[in-house]
């Protein structure tokens, strides 16, 4: 169990960050500033790319907190070989992604900052999936009836895809699904 002396505020929108977080028993708020760039330089290595992003998040932040305040942060990519898939920009773009990555095996990777006014501590999780090879008609199914676009690669793993699409994976799920929880309670607790 994580016993804090800050306030935890998860600086994120989406329902299956706040969902994760909530499943390690904290109290935390849901705080989020609009227009957070996501960019990042294009000479960083893959896997500084969502580090780098939640970190950036996170001192958007900065000036806005107590002293008190504990913020967590966090960004999710999906990386097959060389090629960083972040969200789609349309459903076409998403069955691109979800061809690219059919019978393949990838990497998803994110990114966690947690951050005080005093301290400040990032890391990335990776965990290696594979999927089946998928046919246009389980492609179109997914896109036409879940939404892919916010998410990275264009696919949930708690969803329908997921179910009948991955073969293998080798780390941690939740990672996945946007929050590495199990590293983060290890985190806190030497916060």
């Amino acid at each position: 169990m994580v016993r804090s002396d800050y306030h935890i505020i998860l600086a994120s929108n989406s329902p299956r960050r706040q969902e994760l977080l909530g499943g390690l028993d904290l109290d935390f708020e849901v705080r989020v500033l609009p227009n957070i760039e996501e960019d990042y330089p294009d000479d960083l290595d893959t896997k500084d790319i969502p580090v780098y992003i939640a970190t950036e998040k996170a001192t958007a932040y900065k000036n806005l907190m107590t002293d008190h305040d504990l913020i967590i942060t966090a960004d999710t990519v999906v990386v097959l070989g060389d090629e960083v898939l972040g969200k789609p920009t349309d459903l076409d773009d998403a069955r691109r992604m979800l061809r690219e990555l059919s019978g393949q095996t990838h990497q998803v990777m994110t990114g966690v900052c947690l951050m005080t006014k005093e301290r400040q501590r990032s890391f990335v999780v990776i965990t290696d999936v594979t999927f089946k090879k998928l046919t246009e008609t389980e492609i179109d199914y997914y896109v036409d009836k879940y939404q892919p676009l916010d998410k990275a690669g264009a696919y949930g793993i708690q969803e329908w895809i997921g179910y009948i699409g991955v073969t293998n994976l080798s780390g941690s799920y939740f990672n996945v699904m946007g929050l590495p929880v199990q590293r983060i309670y290890n985190e806190l607790k030497q916060f």
